[in-house]
């Protein structure tokens, strides 16, 4: 991805951020970006940041293949998962 400009970021900064839309504070009291959030920046920060949507593409290895690991499993253990009956 390309990244944007100083000048791009600059204007984030100065964009006040909405609550439980681009970000929410989780029960540790850590500040959490929500996807929205990383789409509107426009790259991966190479943060490991939780709702990453770009893969972790900036995140160096092994950290990115780890990452990626628990991704997909929590695709599959979530409780939306459509699961056979027989499960």
């Amino acid at each position: 991805m390309m990244r944007k400009g100083k000048e791009g970021l600059r204007k984030m900064k100065i964009k006040q951020m909405i609550e439980a839309v681009e970000y929410y504070i989780d029960v540790d009291g850590k500040y959490v970006f929500t996807e929205l959030y990383h789409k509107q920046r426009g790259y991966c920060c190479g943060n490991a940041c939780r709702h990453c949507p770009y893969n972790y593409e900036a995140v160096p290895e092994p950290v990115r293949t780890r990452l990626l690991h628990i991704k997909e499993l929590s695709k599959i253990k979530s409780p939306n998962a459509i699961h056979s009956k027989d499960q």
